[in-house]
C-alpha cells in the first residue's frame, strides 16, 4: 500500500514538473485558467505528491520492506561525500556565482548527485524507485531545458566568487544540519546507520 502511494505521489509531482518543461501545453493551460490560477494548482499538486511520497514511504519502510540487494559499506561512505556538493550545487543554484555560470543549472546537479548517492546507499525497491524517478526527472529536465526557447523562471542576478564561498558556507551548514538533525531524527535513520 505504501509503495503504491509514494508512486501516486511521485506520478503526481514529477508530473507537474515534466509538465512545465512542455512550453505549449502550460501556455495553454495558463492562458485556459489564468496565470494566477495555474500557479495556485501547480503548487497545491505538487505539495499533494511530496505529502504522497512521504506518507507512501514511510508506510513502506515501515510495512512493507522489500530488499533488491545489499550495497557494500564503502557506498554508504560514498553517498556521504557525494551529499556535500549536492547541497552546496542547490544552494549556488540560489546564491548564483561562478558555481552556477559554470554549471548553468546547478539546482539539477544538486538532485542528480543527491538521487545517485542515495542510490548507492540504499538498496531496497522503494529507494531504488524513489531515488532512481528524481534522478530521471532531473536528467530529462536538463535535456529539455537545453531544447526550451524562453529561460522559465524571472534571472537571478549573478554575482561574483563571494556568492560562491557564501554559497559553499551555507551548503556545509546545511549539509550538517541534514546529515546530523534531518536525517536521523525526521527520516528515522542516522546517514551512517542501516
Amino acid at each position: 500500500m505504501g509503495l503504491l502511494v509514494m508512486i501516486l505521489g511521485l506520478v503526481l509531482l514529477l508530473g507537474v514538473h515534466v509538465l512545465s518543461s512542455l512550453r505549449e501545453i502550460r501556455a495553454g493551460l495558463i492562458k485556459a485558467m489564468g496565470e494566477g490560477t495555474y500557479k495556485i494548482a501547480y503548487s497545491l499538486a505538487s505539495a499533494a505528491g511530496l505529502v504522497l511520497i512521504i506518507w507512501g514511504f514511510a508506510h513502506y519502510r515501515a510495512t512493507g520492506w522489500i530488499d533488491v540487494w545489499t550495497p557494500p559499506t564503502a557506498f554508504k561512505h560514498i553517498a556521504v561525500a557525494l551529499m556535500l556538493p549536492a547541497v552546496i550545487l542547490v544552494v549556488a543554484s540560489y546564491l548564483r556565482g561562478r558555481i552556477y555560470t559554470t554549471l548553468k543549472h546547478p539546482m539539477l546537479a544538486g538532485v542528480k548527485l543527491w538521487a545517485f548517492a542515495h542510490l548507492l546507499a540504499n538498496g531496497d525497491l522503494g529507494s531504488i524507485i524513489l531515488f532512481g524517478s528524481f534522478l530521471g526527472w532531473a536528467v530529462y529536465d536538463r535535456i529539455s531545458l537545453k531544447r526550451r526557447t524562453d529561460a522559465g523562471a524571472p534571472p537571478i542576478p549573478v554575482g561574483g566568487p563571494t556568492n560562491d564561498l557564501i554559497a559553499i558556507a551555507v551548503g556545509v551548514i546545511v549539509y550538517l544540519a541534514l546529515a546530523f538533525a534531518f536525517h536521523p531524527v525526521v527520516i528515522g535513520v542516522p546517514v551512517m546507520g542501516a
